[in-house]
């Protein structure tokens, strides 16, 4: 049987899970769907078929997810954009015959998507004597005298600080604080940067009674690592991959015993289905919790390079499959580098 599988508004390098899953070992067969706002998204290149989707949110965004699925007799969903909300609603997509490749408890994915509740249930779980992973410290804040009095309390020692959204994905929001950028050594060096000076931060800040919660904690200087995972329908993991973020884009899957337990006990704890990710950063030899991403990560296809096909084996599992013992390879050392797309051609060509 051939089945039909939708990705809607996804990162473009979900074309690298696209070809993973039509290249699987089982030779299954599949028609992939893709859609985006943008009528040139990248990844319709690697789509069986693909259409722009309505930019739209929230019930609205469900509805047309529901007629999409109809409208293609999908029998797989693979969401990014609204993923909390379609987790929310999976009984509607059962009810036409759609298996959706997302935790099924709402409310977890809610506060999983929540950096701030996240840490919250972790430092919870510590209290009652399950030690899972290392916080960095922190507040949250939502108005410039908050933020003013943060600094203060979590600059001392000369601790150096960041600040990100409370919600937010990948490094949108993401800032440090370096009091050097506000100086002309640093706009005559410096192509581009993620640094912002103190007071120009809190200047910014100061021109809204109120704003979003944001966080305001340590910032951790050390190797960063995503630890991508596999877990069966009942989380029960199956293998994590640690993945080393080295200088420029290079990328190590490494066999780190300590990363590997940090998955473990996370996955006994929260029991997150299918796939997931987990981003810690090391400071003074510790590992400290970035956040948790309860879906495939933007950087998933080089854990692949272990031999795992993730998105493969993830849909295998949402389909009630089993797995075979899965023995990841570890100690390589990967990199990337741009490669042009023909996004559409026109017949220009002139004989002389």
């Amino acid at each position: 049987m051939v089945l039909n599988i939708w990705f809607n508004r996804w990162f473009s390098t979900v074309s690298h899970y696209m070809e993973l899953i039509r290249h699987n070992p089982d030779q299954q067969e599949f028609i992939i769907h893709g859609t985006h706002p943008n009528s040139d998204t990248v990844y319709f290149n690697y789509c069986d078929v693909f259409s722009t989707e309505p930019d739209i949110e929230g019930e609205d965004y469900i509805q047309f997810c529901l007629d999409y699925c109809i409208q293609n007799q999908i029998h797989i969903f693979v969401p990014r954009k609204e993923n909390v909300l379609i987790s929310r609603h999976l009984e509607k997509f059962e009810d036409i015959g759609v298996s959706v490749l997302v935790c099924p408890d709402g409310d977890l994915m809610a506060m999983v998507d929540n950096k701030a509740a996240m840490y919250q249930s972790l430092q919870n779980q510590e209290k009652e004597g399950n030690f899972i992973v290392t916080i960095p410290s922190y507040q949250i804040v939502n108005n410039a005298q908050e933020f003013k009095v943060a600094y203060e309390q979590l600059s001392k020692d000369n601790t150096k600080l960041c600040i990100k959204p409370v919600i937010g994905e990948g490094a949108s929001g993401f800032r440090i604080i370096d009091n050097d950028a506000d100086t002309i050594p640093f706009i005559f060096n410096t192509a581009s940067s993620q640094k912002i000076s103190y007071e120009t931060a809190l200047r910014i800040l100061q021109t809204q009674e109120h704003f979003p919660d944001l966080m305001v904690l340590e910032y951790l200087d050390g190797y960063e690592y995503s630890i991508d995972c596999l877990a069966d329908a009942d989380g029960t993991l199956l293998t994590a991959i640690p993945r080393k973020k080295g200088n420029g884009r290079i990328r190590e899957i490494e066999y780190n015993k300590d990363l590997i337990e940090i998955a473990e006990k996370m996955a006994i704890q929260y029991k997150i289905p299918y796939v997931f990710n987990i981003q810690v950063k090391y400071k003074d030899g510790i590992p400290k919790l970035l956040e948790i991403n309860p879906r495939m990560s933007g950087g998933l296809h080089i854990s692949c390079l272990a031999d795992i096909n993730f998105p493969y084996y993830a849909i295998k599992l949402l389909l009630g499959n089993q797995l075979e013992p899965l023995y990841p390879k570890f100690g390589l050392k990967a990199t990337h580098i741009e490669q042009p797309v023909i996004l559409s051609s026109e017949d220009s060509s002139v004989l002389v």
